[in-house]
């Protein structure tokens, strides 16, 4: 029988209440050791620990509750533990220095196009821009997370398959790592976009909940028990390429009637009316217009159609209560969304089983996967402060 020793207790006390800090916000003493279920004196001893290393402070509360003396709160320091988040897209990319707490600190962002989306000149263009904001604000970052849209080993890096990219097999954890110097994690976009969620967004207090976004492509995360799910090798999440629609049109992947074909960037723009060829943008301001629509499911036609098929398919293979809409997703009109809801929960046996699934849209916006990629990141560095 191995019993843990009291070093080893100290440092997991230590990791968990610093969690809690991270993903909770202020807490007092009080609140802390309920928690953590832990007498006072274990909570005085690890926090005045953390605040001798200056990655807390106790601060008196700006707005009193109650009568007689305020307790103090906890507060962790956001300067203290500091990642570099990355977010890859199609079409741009962005970073952020995020520090403990889950503040963003800085970010700057770029545009992809052409050459621009070599892994090459992406790391390089990563790396530069990521060192000048770390120069402007005096920041360190001691570990990278980074969402790239794609099929991706957790376990390296490797970026099996990003094909709206054109990445095959780029061991792109390994030359981030190379570059920036500091433990890197790499991910895939949607996987992120859940945990992102899960910790700071609508997901919080679900423990099975499914994130899907629609960008160029379509992806998934899945949260199951309170855990990000992983799959073998980290390959997980790519529902974009159900086959929903046998002898439709041809998807990238190589299959045909991929869902993806039917409700992804290009499905959204044929709903519109929109030409290939005119900017994202332009999709973001006809979906805002469309919310004033008398009757837009009717205008999305089809679209709606297969977005709620697919969801029926996850509802019932997966069993969440919770399904986030990401992305392109989450800009759909609101009618648009209680409609796919009432669907899903009428059609779903899995979802009638659970008394409904709740779908809401993603409340964390563009930030979303820069979130994601800092949480990734800070999974270890929360162990080791």
């Amino acid at each position: 029988m191995n019993v843990a020793r009291p070093d080893e207790v100290r440092k997991f006390n230590r990791a968990s209440l610093l969690r809690i800090l991270h993903v909770g916000g202020p807490a007092t003493r009080a609140a802390l050791a309920t928690e953590l279920g832990l007498n006072r004196s274990t909570i005085k001893m690890l926090v005045d620990g953390l605040a001798g290393d200056g990655v807390v402070e106790e601060r008196v509360p700006r707005v009193p509750q109650g009568a007689g003396r305020p307790s103090l709160l906890v507060l962790p320091q956001a300067q203290a533990a500091v990642v570099l988040a990355v977010d890859v897209q199609v079409e741009h990319a962005g970073i952020a220095l995020v520090g403990l707490g889950g503040q963003i600190l800085g970010r700057n962002s770029w545009n992809l196009r052409g050459r621009q989306r070599d892994p090459d000149e992406v790391v390089t263009h990563v790396a530069e821009s990521s060192a000048m904001l770390a120069q402007d604000l005096d920041l360190h970052p001691v570990a990278a997370g980074i969402s790239v849209p794609g099929v991706v080993r957790r376990a390296d890096g490797m970026v099996h398959d990003s094909t709206n990219l054109g990445w095959t097999d780029v061991p792109f954890g390994e030359r981030m790592g190379t570059v920036l110097g500091v433990p890197v994690v790499v991910g895939n976009d949607a996987e992120l976009g859940a945990l992102a969620e899960y910790v700071r967004g609508v997901g919080r207090g679900a423990s099975d909940a499914v994130f899907v976004s629609a960008d160029v492509g379509v992806g998934g995360g899945i949260i199951a028990q309170g855990g990000l799910l992983r799959g073998s090798g980290g390959y997980l999440g790519e529902i974009g390429h159900m086959t929903v629609h046998p002898g439709g049109r041809p998807c990238h992947c190589g299959n045909d009637g991929c869902w993806e074909t039917e409700v992804g960037e290009l499905a959204l723009r044929r709903a519109l009316g929109l030409a290939e060829s005119v900017p994202r943008g332009a999709i973001v301001a006809e979906l805002r217009e469309l919310q004033r629509d008398s009757d837009p499911v009717a205008r999305l036609g089809g679209y709606v159609d297969w977005l709620i098929l697919g969801l029926v398919n996850v509802v019932n293979i997966l069993g969440p209560e919770l399904v986030v809409l990401g992305d392109l997703f989450a800009i759909l009109p609101e009618a648009v969304v209680q409609r796919v809801q009432q669907e899903v929960r009428t059609r779903s046996m899995v979802s009638r089983a659970l008394g409904g699934v709740r779908i809401e849209k993603s409340s964390l916006g563009a930030d979303l996967k820069l979130l994601g990629a800092a949480e990734a990141a800070f999974e270890d560095v929360l162990t080791s402060l």
